[in-house]
């Protein structure tokens, strides 16, 4: 299927659209008029008016994956970037393979997907990465705090670049968050910590914030990183 609804608010293209906050986001989106390709390893069960799936693993994706996977697609009019995987270790056992993977699908994928859609992007588009609070540093989450912040420097180079062009770049950076990465059984060495509030953030929360940021009224935010925590910056 081909995104082709009459009057639709534009077309985004989100990774990890699966599950968890990238679900959130499609849904969302969906939801306000927009057209969705999703990028994820898995199709959802059900079809949807106006999304459409295209299979990719980003971490073995290289650029003629994505060219394949982007291949005929119309207009893309915004790129979110969702997926994301947690791995923790403390020093001394750090797993140099796992710091590899979250770079690879943080860092790398994001410069991939930006390379193949930013240069062709009317102006007016919009960029959204999803990085995380630890992007500050987090004791035991020291491989994926340092991919989260190299996706900050990723958004802040490129809304330079696109300024110009009137393309928007920002990164969403949420606190621990109810999704099922919360409770992989691979990060009970560093547990998340309910925050302030007294829950944990809702992927709808941060769904919210990510349309908001691709929409019109958002034209003078760019280069930045909003935290959605709970209070747990403070």
């Amino acid at each position: 299927m081909t995104p082709n609804r009459p009057g639709a608010r534009g077309h985004a293209v989100v990774t990890g659209s699966s599950s968890g906050i990238g679900a959130a986001i499609v849904a969302r989106l969906l939801r306000e008029g927009w057209e969705v390709t999703g990028l994820s390893r898995t199709a959802p069960r059900d079809a949807v008016p106006g999304f459409t799936h295209r299979a990719l693993d980003l971490l073995d994706a290289d650029a003629a994956a994505i060219d394949v996977a982007l291949a005929g697609l119309p207009h893309v009019s915004a790129l979110v970037h969702a997926a994301g995987v947690l791995r923790v270790g403390r020093l001394g056992e750090l797993d140099q393979a796992d710091g590899a993977t979250m770079w690879r699908l943080h860092v790398a994928a994001a410069s991939l997907l930006a390379d193949a859609l930013l240069p062709r992007m009317a102006s007016g588009g919009r960029v959204v990465l999803i990085g995380s609070r630890a992007a500050v540093g987090v004791a035991g989450r020291s491989q994926y705090a340092a991919s989260k912040a190299a996706v900050v420097g990723l958004a802040r180079s490129w809304a330079i670049e696109l300024a110009p062009r009137g393309i928007t770049v920002n990164v969403v950076a949420p606190g621990a968050t109810e999704t099922p990465m919360l409770h992989d059984p691979a990060r009970t060495l560093s547990p998340p910590l309910r925050p302030p509030i007294g829950r944990f953030v809702q992927p709808e929360e941060v769904a919210a914030l990510t349309a908001f940021l691709l929409s019109p009224e958002a034209g003078a935010i760019t280069g930045q990183q909003i935290v959605i925590c709970g209070g747990a910056s403070l």
